[in-house]
C-alpha cells in the first residue's frame, strides 16, 4: 500500500508561517503531479496548490502571494510554505500525488491559526 507521509502542521498565531512536507515513494513521485488540498470543518476539500514534475505551479486565488509549493525530486518530497497565516487558513491539509494510473492522498495534517 502506497503511503504518503505528511508533516509540519500545528498551531500558530495569525501572521505566522509554517512549512508542510509530504514524502512519497520514488516509484510514484517521479513524473507525477503533486499538490496540496485543504478541508475546513463542514466544507469540501479544495485545491490549494499544485506543481508539475517540471516545476510549473498554480494556486488557488485565496492563497496566491502567501503560499509557495515546491518539490525536491531527489528526495521525493513536495513542500508547501505558508506565510502570513490567517484564521481562515485553519483546515486539515492533504498531500495529493497524481500519476497516470492512480491518485494518492496523504493522511492529512492539521493547521490551526489563532487570531
Amino acid at each position: 500500500q502506497v503511503q504518503l507521509v505528511e508533516s509540519g502542521g500545528g498551531l500558530v498565531q495569525a501572521g505566522g508561517s509554517l512549512r508542510l512536507s509530504c514524502a512519497a515513494p520514488g516509484s510514484i513521485f517521479r513524473g507525477a503531479n503533486a499538490g496540496w488540498y485543504r478541508q475546513a470543518p463542514g466544507k469540501q476539500r479544495d485545491l490549494v496548490a499544485r506543481i508539475t514534475p517540471g516545476g510549473s505551479t498554480n494556486y488557488a486565488d485565496s492563497v496566491k502571494g502567501r503560499f509557495t509549493i515546491s518539490r525536491d525530486n531527489a528526495e521525493n518530497t513536495v513542500y508547501l510554505q505558508i506565510y502570513s497565516l490567517k484564521p481562515e487558513d485553519t483546515a486539515v491539509y492533504y498531500c495529493n500525488i497524481v500519476t497516470a494510473r492512480s491518485v494518492y492522498w496523504g493522511q492529512g495534517t492539521q493547521v490551526t491559526v489563532s487570531s
